[in-house]
């Protein structure tokens, strides 16, 4: 895959990453220890966070490109370039992603949220058992972070949506209990033909968001992440947790996709956007132009202004 824009970003130097990580794994704990910190919501109190979480669960292709996201160091400068736009907000992964780029110094200014259950691997007969096996909100707490989150799939089918379900509301109790934010990104899910497919009908949605608004024995710091589906009016009309919109898999195309965030942007108790494949991995690889259009519908004119200074 072609990278034109994504080659003017500042230079990521993989060997080095390599030979810190190697040599001086101490130096970790040190760049997170020294990160420069914000308020979760500032300004207009929205949020615009990239994700970059996919990896971990085995989810590494766009489109029709199956190891899209496998090169560490491209997907770093991609990330590298998104975090440096305006009105991006902050970046969402797992302890691999996140410290590589805490020794980038990229993390600086930003809100940054740890991804929490990425054992349900893509395409495993295990899929449903969603093991916490990535932050816990104890460590994201003492990584100096601003936020966790969590996948909670709920197949009806599948008897591994008891203990995910269960694991679930653990993390939720914990989280509140150190007043750590946490967004739940629910989904009602089902074998069909041997993969997991989610339910984005609207009924199901709100079906997902009665269920995940109610994990817990406090949800005093509970969010959710939602995908965008046609009924917006209504899947919030379920809830009075604060919402993040979930981007999706890039499947339409960008001026569907954005005129359609835009519409779910509008509706009440929406804050943001928390997006990854579609703007790191965009059709025409401009990572920029396509970060800038998410970031402008999010923080309206975040992007025209940036380019008029």
């Amino acid at each position: 895959m072609s990278d034109t824009k994504t080659a003017s970003a500042p230079t990521v130097d993989v060997a080095r990453l390599r030979e810190i990580r190697a040599t001086e794994p101490e130096a970790i704990g040190a760049a997170l220890a020294s990160r420069v910190r914000r308020p979760l919501l500032q300004g207009d109190g929205r949020l615009f966070i990239v994700a970059a979480d996919h990896t971990a669960r085995g989810a590494l292709g766009v489109r029709g490109d199956a190891l899209a996201m496998s090169d560490r160091g491209e997907l770093l400068r991609r990330l590298v370039v998104a975090l440096e736009r305006p009105g991006v907000d902050g970046v969402l992964g797992t302890p691999d992603i996140l410290e590589d780029l805490a020794l980038l110094g990229a993390l600086d200014g930003k809100v940054v949220v740890g991804s929490m259950n990425r054992g349900g691997l893509q395409g495993a007969s295990f899929e449903m058992d969603d093991r916490f096996t990535a932050y816990s909100a104890r460590s994201i707490v003492d990584s100096g972070f601003d936020f966790a989150k969590l996948l909670v799939r709920i197949n009806l089918a599948d008897r591994a949506t008891a203990d995910t379900i269960e694991a679930t509301a653990r993390a939720v109790t914990e989280s509140a209990a150190l007043r750590l934010p946490i967004m739940l990104e629910p989904f009602v899910s089902d074998w069909v033909e041997g993969r997991i497919v989610n339910d984005l009908s609207t009924e199901a949605v709100v079906k997902s968001v009665a269920i995940a608004s109610g994990l817990g024995e406090s949800t005093a710091y509970s969010w959710l992440k939602l995908p965008v589906v046609p009924d917006m009016e209504q899947v919030m009309a379920a809830t009075t947790l604060p919402t993040l919109l979930l981007g999706g898999d890039p499947a339409e195309s960008p001026a569907e996709t954005y005129e359609s965030w835009a519409r779910a942007l509008a509706q009440p108790g929406v804050r943001g956007l928390t997006v990854g494949r579609t703007l790191l991995y965009p059709p025409d690889d401009d990572v920029e132009a396509a970060v800038d259009i998410a970031a402008g519908l999010v923080h309206p004119g975040v992007s025209a202004a940036s380019q008029n200074a």
